[in-house]
């Protein structure tokens, strides 16, 4: 478990690591940037590499432990629903979630015919919110599969947005999040305002909660004097966050930081 940078969650939980490319989303995935740094640097976790998917079970014991009540994005580094995935230990993983109710956890996959098929198997407490991945029109289709699976709040994280998107049904859906890509590189790819205000309006039109991450690179941001691109700024993001001058930061997941509080860290 570490503090996140993310601004949309508090702290990232990673039960397993490595992942595989499947989506022209993934080309510039942060997370494969990430674990070859951290390969790089010996960190244990991350030895085996990116292409390597790896269970890790005790990392099952943290949640645990966080006496305060916390917003987790559960597996940052990977995919809950990889194929190599052991239903048995899946099933752990939410039973972990499912005994620390305190906690809200913000599951997000890429492999959405996977998550359908395995969510009878799994147990979906109020305190889990399933997304899906969702930047490009090939992926819209993984919107009616999350619609079907058990979770009892479900979300949109259209990052990288990498195209334009058809008008969106989104019934069903209790949260979008948009973003930018960014990365190394001169391959990352664009984002346009139209592309956003797009999405913006179908959450206003159908009374969704809209979060708008970053532009991804300052390049990108039509606003060259967007405070919020400057890293000194109290709500930086990668290249700016700001819309025409303002911040669009709905939070459904935020939660209440005095329940089910422990009365001390657990050994």
């Amino acid at each position: 478990m570490s503090e996140s940078t993310i601004e949309w969650t508090e702290k990232t939980w990673n039960p397993t690591t490595g992942c595989t490319v499947i989506s022209k989303e993934c080309d510039n995935c942060y997370a494969k940037i990430l674990t070859d740094s951290l390969q790089m640097k010996g960190s244990g976790k991350y030895l085996q590499g990116f292409d390597v998917f790896a269970e890790h079970p005790n990392a099952l014991k943290e949640p645990f432990k966080w006496k305060k009540p916390t917003l987790v994005f559960v597996n940052s580094m990977s995919d809950l629903f990889h194929k190599d995935m052991k239903l048995e230990f899946l099933q752990q993983i939410f039973q972990v979630m499912n005994e620390t109710p305190r906690h809200t956890y913000q599951v997000l996959t890429k492999r959405d015919a996977i998550l359908l098929e395995l969510s009878p198997e799994l147990t979906w407490t109020e305190n889990i919110w399933m997304g899906v991945s969702v930047g490009s029109c090939v992926s819209i289709r993984k919107i009616d599969r999350l619609r079907k699976c058990g979770a009892k709040n479900k979300f949109l994280s259209v990052e990288p947005l990498i195209e334009e998107l058809p008008d969106l049904n989104l019934e069903g859906i209790d949260w979008v999040i948009v973003g930018g890509e960014n990365g190394r590189g001169s391959g990352i790819r664009p984002i346009k305002k139209d592309w956003i205000l797009k999405i913006k309006k179908n959450c206003e039109d159908q009374n969704v909660p809209f979060f708008f991450k970053q532009w991804g690179l300052s390049r990108f941001n039509p606003d060259p004097s967007d405070p919020t691109q400057y890293k000194g700024h109290p709500d930086y993001a990668k290249g700016g966050c700001q819309i025409n001058g303002k911040m669009y930061r709905e939070n459904p997941c935020v939660v209440d930081p005095h329940f089910g509080e422990l009365p001390f860290e657990w050994d």
